[in-house]
């Protein structure tokens, strides 16, 4: 029992002794190793950058679909107090979450306020308006799909004439939100590829440094897989240096925006802050960095330690 785990004992302590010293090559180049990082860190600061921000415009627009109203026009013949029993009605179902008699005398009265025909409707003999309820969703029907069922359901109430829903523009909103969620998705893919050359072509020019001590490596008996490891490493420590200067950006930039956002929410009288990164896409970008730069290294080192052989 005391052999496996000594030679795995033996085996972790060579895993980190390359670990540690893959680090230390980096430190001895630490300019150029600090730009390799970097274009490596604004690569992937492009796309989380605008994922964190369509994370944001989503939470500010989650309030404004359940800002949608349903307004139902009822009959000319429907009484005051028909049209109450009916909002009374309707407020029980468990996907509305406010409703709001409009009687016509009121509606009226505001559509004079707001029309500026208010001389030329007094001249009518009656009022030609009808009650109006306005249905409110419940959050759980706001979303369009699901405004567009209550719909439907509201429909078949015998007062109601007309039922009305101004969600097109929700609905263009989602639409466009997904249009911007699948670019985002577009450009992280082609950045990541961007990422996976950056880290493939430093491995490669740090191979052909190396490759005369490849050479007396493979010539003493040294096994590709013992002489991939540093490499793997450094791609390693080029990903997480990456990944952290990524956050360090979005952080930044995020901050820089975060008062004129503040100020814009306040003319609205809206108590909209700009969320930053969470803990746990702190951690899909570093461990996205990290992927990247294995990754990388393992394509480069793959490709050109073929030909390197002793001759």
């Amino acid at each position: 029992m005391a052999a496996p785990l000594t030679a795995a004992r033996v085996h972790l302590l060579r895993h980190l002794q390359v670990f540690f010293y893959s680090l230390g090559q980096l430190a001895r180049a630490p300019l150029a190793s600090l730009m390799t990082a970097a274009v490596i860190g604004i690569a992937l600061a492009l796309p989380a950058g605008l994922h964190v921000l369509l994370d944001n415009v989503q939470q500010l627009t989650g309030g404004w679909d359940s800002a949608s109203r349903i307004s139902l026009f009822l009959k000319r013949n429907v009484g005051d107090e028909r049209a109450r029993r009916l909002a009374a009605t309707l407020r029980r179902l468990p996907q509305v979450a406010a409703v709001d008699y409009l009687p016509r005398e009121k509606a009226l009265a505001e559509f004079e306020r707001l029309s500026g025909f208010g001389d030329a409707l007094k001249a009518l003999d009656e009022n030609p308006l009808p009650p109006v309820l306005i249905v409110t969703p419940a959050p759980a029907a706001a979303t369009p799909e699901a405004a567009e069922r209550l719909l439907t359901h509201l429909k078949q109430y015998g007062p109601v004439d007309l039922a009305q829903l101004d969600m097109q523009w929700v609905k263009r909103l989602y639409v466009i939100m997904e249009l911007v969620r699948r670019g985002v998705l577009v450009l992280g893919l082609l950045l990541g590829l961007a990422v996976l050359l950056v880290v493939g072509n430093t491995i490669r020019l740090a191979i052909q440094n190396r490759r005369q001590e490849i050479v007396v490596m493979k010539l003493v008996g040294g096994s590709d897989a013992f002489i991939r490891r540093p490499f793997l490493y450094t791609g390693f420590w080029y990903g997480l240096f990456g990944g952290l200067i990524s956050a360090l950006l979005v952080s930044l930039a995020l901050w820089t925006l975060a008062g004129p956002v503040e100020r814009l929410a306040g003319l609205y009288q809206s108590p909209f802050r700009l969320a930053g990164l969470g803990g746990g896409e702190l951690l899909t970008l570093l461990a996205t960095g990290i992927g990247l730069g294995l990754a990388g290294s393992w394509l480069a080192v793959g490709r050109h330690l073929r030909e390197i052989e002793p001759t």
